[in-house]
């Protein structure tokens, strides 16, 4: 008897064993399945239509690199002619660099105001209705559509020559950049303090003041510093359409192929975007 009790007890404990084999009958639940790696075919197809891409945008655009390589003496000798940069001609362009700092300041602060309202009746969280926030966001593609160069010279040919058009043409690059970045972070605040702020019986600009500004303040900061790095880098060019600042120096130089002292005013900018952007992103570090 106690034999037949060993063997039946062998056979069970094999049987078990058995059972959490590989081969047993697993539930779907406790089966993986491991994702299969793209095949190769995907990436091949994927490089030869990139490719064609190129292929085809070179030959529309009618660029080509023997056009480049061709190109490259020429290159050369345009930067042989801006070294040694003419230093001398450094006193010249201070005066016309600070007004181009004071035209990026202005437009970026003009923009930044009147891109409050706009990116509140362009938030869907925020805006009454669609009929409202649809078209608000419509114009707004709008005017980021229109190049800053095209929008100073058209204020020029409102307002003549000097740094106003160029204030006005940052002012709406600005209104658009800002606005646009700013909806799109009111579209994604927390909606709890505003329901418990309209439990309470506040109005919509209590929300607003409340419930909204302390959730976005710091990105909104971050967002008209980095609007004003790039009004900094476009007011520089749009002196070439009348708009003033030191583009206007850019046109003189070019015009009369001083290209020493062109690269002057190219070292100099390239110098004051590089401080600004630095305090930029020291700023924006310590807010966000």
């Amino acid at each position: 008897m106690k034999q037949e009790a060993n063997v039946s007890l062998q056979n069970a404990g094999g049987s078990a064993g058995k059972g959490r084999g590989p081969g047993s009958g697993a539930s779907p639940s406790q089966v993986v399945h491991r994702p299969k790696p793209p095949g190769r075919t995907k990436h091949v197809l994927t490089l030869v239509l990139i490719l064609l891409l190129l292929w085809a945008s070179a030959k529309q655009t009618g660029a080509g690199i023997t056009d480049l390589i061709t190109g490259i003496p020429e290159m050369w000798k345009l930067l042989k002619e801006m070294f040694p940069p003419r230093w001398s001609y450094f006193d010249n362009i201070v005066q016309g660099m600070l007004e181009t700092i004071r035209m990026a300041l202005l437009g970026t602060t003009i923009g930044a105001i009147l891109a409050i309202p706009i990116s509140i009746i362009c938030a869907g969280n925020l805006a009454p209705s669609r009929w409202i926030y649809y078209p608000a966001r419509f114009l707004l593609n709008l005017i980021r559509t229109i190049p800053d160069l095209l929008l100073a010279a058209l204020f020029v040919a409102v307002f003549g020559l000097g740094p106003v058009p160029g204030i006005l043409a940052l002012a709406v690059f600005s209104v658009g950049l800002i606005a646009k970045l700013t909806y799109e972070t009111l579209e994604t605040i927390d909606k709890g303090p505003l329901e418990a702020m309209t439990a309470v019986g506040m109005n919509r600009i209590q929300l607003i003041v409340y419930g909204v500004v302390p959730q976005i303040a710091a990105q909104f900061t971050s967002y008209v510093l980095y609007a004003f790095e790039i009004n900094v880098r476009a007011a520089a060019i749009l002196g070439l359409v009348g708009a003033g600042g030191i583009g206007l120096y850019y046109e003189a130089t070019l015009g009369f192929l001083e290209y020493d002292k062109t690269n002057t005013i190219i070292i100099f900018t390239l110098a004051i975007v590089l401080i600004i952007d630095y305090v930029s992103t020291k700023l924006r570090e310590k807010l966000l």
